[in-house]
C-alpha cells in the first residue's frame, strides 16, 4: 500500500502535527503538574501512606495502555484511538478534580493515565504516518521540545494554581485546555487507512500483560517504602509479576495476532534500541527524582532552588532532541555513531554528577547537568526515528509503542534499585561519619529515626530543633551540633555520590548495547 505521508499535502501534515504537539503538551503538562500539588492534595485528602500512589497508578495505567493502543491502532488506524485517548483523559480530570479522597483520586489518576498512555503512544507514531523517513528526525526532536518545554512549564503552572485557586484546578483545567484540543484533533486529524494484515486481537495477551505489569511495578513501588524488598508483600507480587511474563511470552509466540510481536525483536535496531532506551531511562529517572535532593540535603538550597535545577536537564533534552533529529534529517541517518555519541554524552554527565561535593559551584553543577540531559534529549531521538524506520509500516505504531512501554518500566525499576542504594549507603555511611559523643543528646531512637530519615538537613524547622537539642547539653552544644550536621550532611553527600555512581555504570552498559545497532537501518 502507498505511505500515508505520500497522500497528504504539506498543510495538512503542518495542521496534524500542530494538533498532536498540543495534545502532547496537554499530557505532559498535567503529569508533570502533580508533584508540586501533592503536599497540598494530601493535607486536604489525607492518605500520607499513599503518597507516591496518585503518580504511581497514572504511571501503571499507561504503561498497560501504551503496547495495546498502539497494536489496536496498527489495526484500526491512528485517529480514532487518539480522538479516544484524548477523550478519556479529559473525562477522567474532572471527577479527579471533584474527587473527596484519596482512593478516588488514585482510581482517577490510573483512568487519566489510560487516556495519557494512548495520547504519548500515538504522537510518536504520527510521526511515521506524517512524514517520509528522511524527514521524521527533525520532527522527533519536535516532540522532545514539546515534551521537555511541558515539563518545565508543569510544576511552575501547578504551584500557580495551588497557590491562587485550589489544587482541584490543576485536573480541571484539563478540560476547557482539553477541548478545542481535542476538536482541532477531530477536524485536522487524517483518517489515514491502517495497514493490512491480521486485524484480531490477542486477548490473553492483553489479560498476562496487564497482570505481570501491575504487578512488577506495584512491587517496585512498594518496595523500600512501605515494605522490605525480601516482604512476602513484595516478594510475592514480583513472583507473581514475573510467572505472567512467562505466560505473556509464551502466548505471543503463538499467537496468530500478538499484541507484542516477538519477531521485532528479531530484528537487531529494535532489539539495540529496547536495550538503551531501558538502560538510560533506568538512569534518567532516578537523575531527575536525586538531582533536587543533592542540591537541597547537600549544599542546603532551598526546595524552590533546588528543584531548578531540573531546568538543565529538561533544557539539555530539548537542545540534544532537536539537534540530533536535524542531523539524522540532514547527514543521511548515522543511528549507531548518533546512539553512541549520546550514551557517551549521557554517561559522563551522571559520572560528573556522582564527583560533586558540598563545595562543587553551582555553574559547575549546571554544566554536568546540561551534559547529562544533551546526551539524553539525543538518545531518546535517535532511537524513536531509528526504529520506526526498520521496521515495515504496519508494525510502526508497535514498534515505537514498545519504547514507550520499557522506558516507563524501566524508570519504575530504576527509581526502586536507586532508592534501595541511597538508603542502603546513607545507613553506612551514617554509621562510619556521625560522632560517637552525640549519645548524651540524641536517644538511639532519635538516631535511627534520623538515618531513616535525614529531615534535619531537609527542613529549616527540623535543624532548628536539633540545634536546640544540642544547646542544652551545655555551653558546647553549639559546636557539636555543627559536628553532627557536618557529618550528616557528608554522608549523605557520599551515598549521593554512591548512587550516581551506580547509575553511571548502568548508564555506560548503553554504549556497548547501541555498538549493536546497525549503522543505518533503513
Amino acid at each position: 500500500m502507498a505511505q500515508p505521508y505520500g497522500q497528504l499535502s504539506g498543510r495538512q501534515r503542518a495542521l496534524t502535527m500542530g494538533v498532536v504537539m498540543l495534545a502532547m503538551f496537554l499530557a505532559t503538562l498535567s503529569q508533570m503538574s502533580l508533584a508540586t500539588a501533592m503536599p497540598v492534595i494530601v493535607a486536604d485528602l489525607g492518605g500520607f501512606d499513599r503518597y507516591t500512589w496518585a503518580a504511581t497508578s497514572y504511571l501503571v495505567a499507561a504503561t498497560v495502555a501504551i503496547p495495546i493502543a498502539g497494536r489496536l491502532a496498527d489495526i484500526h488506524g491512528r485517529r480514532i484511538f487518539f480522538v479516544l485517548g484524548l477523550s478519556i483523559f479529559i473525562a477522567a480530570s474532572v471527577p479527579a478534580g471533584l474527587s473527596q479522597t484519596m482512593t478516588q483520586l488514585i482510581a482517577f489518576r490510573a483512568l487519566q493515565g489510560i487516556g495519557g498512555g494512548i495520547i504519548m503512544s500515538n504522537s510518536a507514531v504520527a510521526v511515521a504516518d506524517l512524514y517520509a523517513p528522511e524527514e521524521r528526525g527533525k520532527y522527533v526532536g519536535l516532540l522532545g521540545l514539546v515534551y521537555a518545554v511541558a515539563a518545565v512549564a508543569g510544576p511552575v503552572l501547578a504551584g500557580v494554581i495551588t497557590d491562587s485557586a485550589s489544587w482541584n484546578w490543576i485536573f480541571l483545567i484539563n478540560v476547557p485546555l482539553g477541548i478545542p484540543v481535542l476538536l482541532l484533533l477531530m477536524r485536522y486529524f487524517p483518517r489515514i487507512a491502517p495497514a493490512a494484515g491480521n486485524r484480531g486481537l490477542d486477548y490473553p495477551g492483553i489479560v498476562t500483560l496487564t497482570l505481570a505489569v501491575v504487578a512488577v511495578m506495584g512491587a517496585l513501588s512498594l518496595a523500600g517504602e512501605r515494605y522490605a524488598w525480601a516482604s512476602p508483600q513484595v516478594a510475592g507480587l514480583l513472583a507473581f509479576g514475573l510467572a505472567m511474563s512467562a505466560a505473556f511470552v509464551a502466548i505471543e509466540s503463538r499467537s496468530a495476532c500478538p499484541i507484542m510481536p516477538l519477531e521485532i525483536y528479531r530484528n537487531r535496531v529494535v532489539a539495540a534500541a529496547v536495550a538503551v532506551t531501558f538502560l538510560t531511562c533506568f538512569g534518567l529517572y532516578g537523575t531527575i527524582l536525586f538531582t533536587p535532593l543533592f542540591f537541597q540535603g547537600v549544599q542546603g538550597t532551598s526546595a524552590t532552588g533546588s528543584g531548578a535545577f531540573l531546568t538543565p536537564i529538561m533544557l539539555g533534552m530539548v537542545a540534544g532532541s532537536v539537534v540530533s533529529g536535524q542531523l539524522l534529517s540532514r547527514t543521511g541517518a548515522r543511528y549507531r555513531l548518533q546512539a553512541v555519541v549520546n550514551t557517551g554524552l549521557m554517561t559522563a554527565g551522571v559520572y560528573l554528577l556522582s564527583t560533586m561535593d558540598q563545595e562543587t559551584g553551582y555553574l559547575q553543577a549546571i554544566g554536568y547537568i546540561v551534559i547529562m540531559g544533551l546526551g539524553m534529549g539525543g538518545t531518546l531521538a535517535t532511537l524513536g526515528v531509528a526504529v520506526q524506520n526498520s521496521v515495515p509500516f504496519a508494525l510502526v505504531g508497535i514498534a515505537t509503542s514498545t519504547l514507550h512501554f520499557f522506558r516507563l518500566v524501566s524508570g519504575a525499576a530504576g527509581l526502586a534499585v536507586l532508592g534501595g542504594v541511597l538508603t542502603t549507603r546513607f545507613s553506612a555511611r551514617f554509621d562510619q561519619t556521625v560522632p560517637g559523643n552525640v549519645g548524651g543528646v540524641l536517644s538511639a531512637g532519635e538516631l535511627d529515626a534520623i538515618k531513616d530519615n535525614p529531615r534535619v538537613l531537609l527542613d529549616p524547622s527540623a535543624t532548628e530543633g536539633l540545634r536546640a537539642a544540642f544547646a542544652e547539653a551545655g555551653a558546647d552544644g553549639g559546636r557539636l551540633a555543627d559536628t553532627f550536621l557536618a557529618a550528616l550532611n557528608a554522608a549523605l553527600g557520599g551515598a549521593m555520590g554512591d548512587v550516581f555512581t551506580v547509575t553511571a555504570a548502568v548508564v555506560g552498559l548503553a554504549v556497548a548495547a547501541a555498538l549493536l545497532m546497525r549503522a543505518n537501518p533503513r
